[in-house]
């Protein structure tokens, strides 16, 4: 819907698919934790995000003035979507096998669980206030 395309909704959206993506990442770390040879997975957004929009985290981000540029909000090809990738050495430092069986480390995991839900939630917080504040506009309140 053209409403929508002129505010963050988009974005946002795309942020909470990204984090639903995490959490069932991360939930199957978890779940693997005692198979051998499994290696932990990790998702990508706000890197592939940033690199999509041309911009740092820091930077402003661009504003579609044509409807001939590409859309900022990730497309079919998901450009700007998350993208589930073996997770790095260096997430679990030095040692592969910290279970003694794989790569997953259960305090690594339950950590980025827990910062996922807080980014959800808060994220969630921010889209229902984006559509109070488009109800009060229908209403005519201040």
């Amino acid at each position: 819907m053209k409403l929508f395309e002129k505010t963050n909704i988009p974005l946002m959206s795309d942020a909470l698919n990204a984090y639903a993506v995490r959490h069932k990442v991360i939930a199957s770390n978890v779940a693997n934790i005692g198979t051998p040879g499994y290696r932990a997975k990790a998702v990508e957004f706000e890197g592939v995000l940033a690199d999509a929009m041309g911009t740092s985290a820091s930077a402003a981000p661009p504003v579609k003035t044509d409807a001939r540029h590409l859309s900022l909000n990730g497309g079919p090809d998901g450009s700007a979507g998350p993208r589930i990738v073996d997770a790095s050495d260096d997430r679990f430092s030095a040692e592969d096998n910290k279970s003694g069986i794989n790569d997953v480390d259960i305090d690594v995991e339950m950590a980025e669980m827990a910062k996922n839900q807080i980014r959800f939630k808060y994220v969630s917080r921010l889209i229902g206030e984006s559509f109070r504040g488009i109800q009060k506009s229908i209403r005519g309140q201040a």
